[in-house]
């Protein structure tokens, strides 16, 4: 392999991810290129004549069919932006979506309220992953401190490492624990995005999520809901007077889910849309 222009580069990563049926091959093919190459859109426009290696454009191919085969993006590049931070990956974590921010933004005017009339609040994240959820909700409040909980240690070393990255390690810990195992205290706000896809269904999900995505992270059981009645049978115990529990919910999951929460005795106080207008995110308060 010969030395090639970058703007030849973006083209022919851009058609071979369009003739390989990805539907996002543009953005994608420039993603990666501008990763592998330690170039942007700037240097782009500015200097499409730029020669990249043949080294380069070797590493360029490998990576290319990884995304063929089914890899995301993020997951290849090993981070992704999160609200209004960037996250680092790895293979014990969820990768973060866009849907989840829906439940960062439920949360936030609860929160903003509680640290307005005790001047601190304190929240558990259930299944941190990342740390995606607590880490973008520290980020926000400067005044407040975050738990977060995961069975998966590596999940927990990532949640370390993106904390650090973010300014916030100072104010955020970890815990391994299966949910509430071996959780002690209370807390202003239970936050939780929760394995919620029925078992039966995990094997039609996209190939970067059934290939790439740690399975319990996703499975919620034979219904989907297992997740949830674990949170709304514990969820009382753990919460100060006032608290709350916001969680992330499926498609269509509202009712089944609001139905597990009252029979634990809280109340559905709030709902937050995605941005494609399902409803997503769900804040409970004891009845």
């Amino acid at each position: 392999m010969t030395t090639m222009r970058l703007a030849d580069v973006h083209r022919e990563a851009r058609n071979r991810l369009a003739k390989a049926g990805i539907d996002t091959a543009d953005l994608d093919a420039r993603l990666l290129v501008e990763w592998v190459t330690e170039t942007d859109r700037m240097e782009m426009i500015r200097n499409p004549d730029r020669a990249i290696e043949a080294v380069t454009c070797k590493l360029l191919d490998s990576i290319l069919t990884r995304r063929i085969d089914g890899e995301s993006v993020h997951r290849i590049i090993g981070r992704r932006a999160f609200f209004n931070i960037e996250l680092s990956l790895s293979r014990d974590t969820l990768e973060p979506r866009a849907d989840t921010e829906a439940l960062v933004e439920l949360s936030l005017p609860f929160l903003r309220e509680r640290i307005a009339e005790q001047g601190v609040a304190d929240l558990i994240d259930l299944g941190t992953g990342t740390g995606a959820i607590a880490l973008a909700l520290l980020d926000q409040l400067s005044q407040l401190r975050a738990v977060g909980v995961d069975i998966a240690p590596g999940a927990l070393d990532t949640a370390r490492e993106n904390a650090h990255l973010s300014g916030v390690s100072d104010r955020f810990a970890c815990l391994q624990s299966d949910w509430f195992a071996t959780v002690t205290g209370t807390y202003d706000l239970i936050v939780s995005n929760p394995p919620y896809i029925p078992t039966a269904e995990l094997a039609g999900l996209q190939r970067e999520v059934v290939l790439h995505d740690p399975v319990r992270a996703l499975d919620g059981g034979a219904d989907g809901l297992g997740p949830y009645r674990i949170i709304a049978a514990h969820g009382l115990r753990h919460l100060r007077p006032g608290g709350r529990v916001a969680v992330e919910i499926g498609f269509g999951q509202r009712s089944d889910i609001e139905a597990i929460f009252a029979g634990a005795s809280f109340v559905l106080e709030a709902v937050r849309k995605d941005f494609s207008g399902h409803e997503r995110a769900l804040l409970f308060k004891p009845a």
